[in-house]
């Protein structure tokens, strides 16, 4: 994928307080709704849903919001600055495509696109016409998520030898895309934006337990060029729900669990191998130090990212959560699909697009 060059931004006037509006009022739209009517760097202009009572029941909680059934009076209206879509994933390129030839800005949630075709054409699109194009990776903004990426950067940690990664829950089937397709956005999101590099190479292994054809379990396996390696589990079908991933360093380890009180603890253990005091000695020497369980700032998510959204539409800055970062995350995706399709074999990344640097 090539894209051109960012033309001179001196043309396009950035709203200072963008009027958004949110297209798709299903489970994730009308939190979206709810948190930019908080916002005061933007102001919820429109709410759309082809379902009349989704969008009557949205539209009773933000009168001031204009509510219509139609996309097409949101894309006609020359006051609305940028669009957010929390709709099918099947829909985000026909949706995203119209949106940015409408000129407007736009948030897709997560992942940008079904495939990384359609992900790049959004992208040369919006680099072509100077607008802000974002996925919708919400965990880039939680508390836990951010703290654990500086703790990497830092080097606190040391090399990061693996990490592994589990969510899992019972139930939320989709009938439109895999385990995959639904979970795997998150975990893939969270590890290109703590190391900073893609993975080389994916390998898969899935089963359709419930709809025939539709893999509602995966174990994913990646390598990076770092040469840390990842893990990542996603399932529909578990007894609990569990949000647990671990960091193995070589100077300290992490635990990550999103459902406990303490999401982040810091173990302060490892292993060395001491130079041997004589031939043939082998000796490994374990540490076990101290356990801490810093603490982590409550804010929500999602409304962090709605306003970086606004702040990138309104001052052209590049968003954490980045649209080249997603185009990434959807690279990876479809090379966990053709692992998938090749029962379980590695499969090379494709990730030679020089666009896709580290962007943290």
């Amino acid at each position: 994928m090539t894209v051109g060059p960012r033309p001179d931004a001196a043309w396009r006037t950035r709203p200072e307080r963008p009027r958004l509006a949110v297209i798709g009022l299903g489970y994730w739209g009308p939190k979206i709704a709810r948190n930019i009517q908080e916002l005061e760097c933007g102001e919820l202009a429109a709410v759309c849903d082809t379902r009349e009572a989704s969008l009557a029941d949205v539209a009773r909680r933000y009168p001031a919001a204009r509510a219509t059934l139609s996309v097409e009076d949101i894309l006609d209206d020359p006051t609305i600055d940028a669009v957010v879509l929390a709709t099918p994933i099947g829909t985000h390129y026909a949706l995203a495509d119209a949106a940015l030839r409408a000129d407007k800005h736009v948030f897709v949630e997560k992942p940008l696109a079904a495939s990384s075709v359609e992900s790049g054409r959004l992208m040369e699109l919006a680099a072509a016409r100077d607008l802000v194009l974002m996925p919708g990776h919400t965990f880039l903004y939680s508390p836990p998520v951010l703290m654990i990426r500086d703790l990497i950067a830092s080097g606190e940690l040391g090399d990061i030898y693996f990490v592994s990664m589990s969510r899992v829950n019972l139930g939320l089937h989709q009938s439109d895309v895999s385990v995959a397709w639904d979970l795997g956005p998150h975990d893939f999101s969270i590890l290109r934006f703590w190391l900073g590099e893609t993975p080389e190479s994916i390998s898969a292994l899935s089963r359709a337990c419930v709809i025939p054809d539709m893999p509602d379990v995966a174990f994913i396996n990646m390598e990076f060029p770092s040469q840390t390696i990842a893990h990542v589990e996603l399932s529909w079908l578990a007894p609990s729900k569990l949000r647990r991933t671990t960091i193995v360093g070589a100077s300290k380890m992490v635990v990550y669990d999103d459902t406990s009180t303490e999401p982040v603890r810091i173990f302060d253990s490892g292993v060395s191998f001491p130079n041997p005091e004589s031939f043939g000695e082998f000796r490994l020497s374990y540490r076990t130090g101290d356990i801490v369980s810093p603490p982590v700032s409550a804010s929500e998510p999602l409304r962090a990212e709605m306003e970086d959204f606004c702040r990138a539409v309104s001052t052209g800055s590049t968003p954490v959560s980045s649209a080249a970062l997603g185009h990434e995350v959807v690279r990876m995706i479809e090379s966990t699909d053709l692992s998938l399709a090749r029962q379980g074999a590695r499969v090379e990344v494709d990730s030679d697009d020089p666009s896709l640097v580290a962007t943290n």
